[in-house]
């Protein structure tokens, strides 16, 4: 299936800050995945959730030597695809969906995707705070215990 871009093209106005970099639409059962157009004859395609799934898109990212990605945070289903990436190599911005929510033209998950990525090259897009692996597991498990006492 042949995508059609909408996105802007980057000029003086709009400079390329980040050249290899990726966008992805995350939902519960598929994720759109956008790199540039240059990188693969088809530069949006879809994947599923499940972990073959995202060896796939690791690979597919790695093929098109994408550097970076940025990523949509809603609900809880970005967070294997995060440490996926992140494992990877990828340099991965979590990006708040509230920044991107009210962004004209957009209505279907490939348009989102294509939109981060050339937001994402432009460098527009900022990534949210993400703690390292050993102060995410602190984290979790400190929110376990309190939560655990409360009740």
């Amino acid at each position: 299936m042949r995508i059609r871009h909408s996105r802007p093209q980057h000029t003086a106005a709009r400079p390329c800050i980040n050249p290899h970099a990726a966008g992805l639409d995350i939902g519960s059962e598929e994720l759109w995945a956008c790199v540039p157009e240059d990188r693969d004859a088809e530069p949006g395609r879809p994947f599923g959730t499940f972990t073959p799934d995202l060896y796939a898109l690791a690979e597919w990212l790695a093929a098109g030597q994408i550097e970076t990605v940025a990523m949509e945070s809603t609900g809880v289903s970005w967070i294997p695809v995060y440490e996926m990436l992140e494992v990877r190599g990828f340099r991965v911005h979590l990006v708040n969906a509230r920044h991107l929510k009210h962004v004209p033209g957009r209505k279907s998950d490939v348009k989102d995707g294509q939109w981060m990525q050339s937001w994402h090259t432009c460098g527009l897009l900022s990534g949210s705070f993400r703690p390292a692996a050993k102060g995410s597991a602190i984290h979790v498990m400190l929110a376990s215990q309190c939560r655990s006492i409360t009740y």
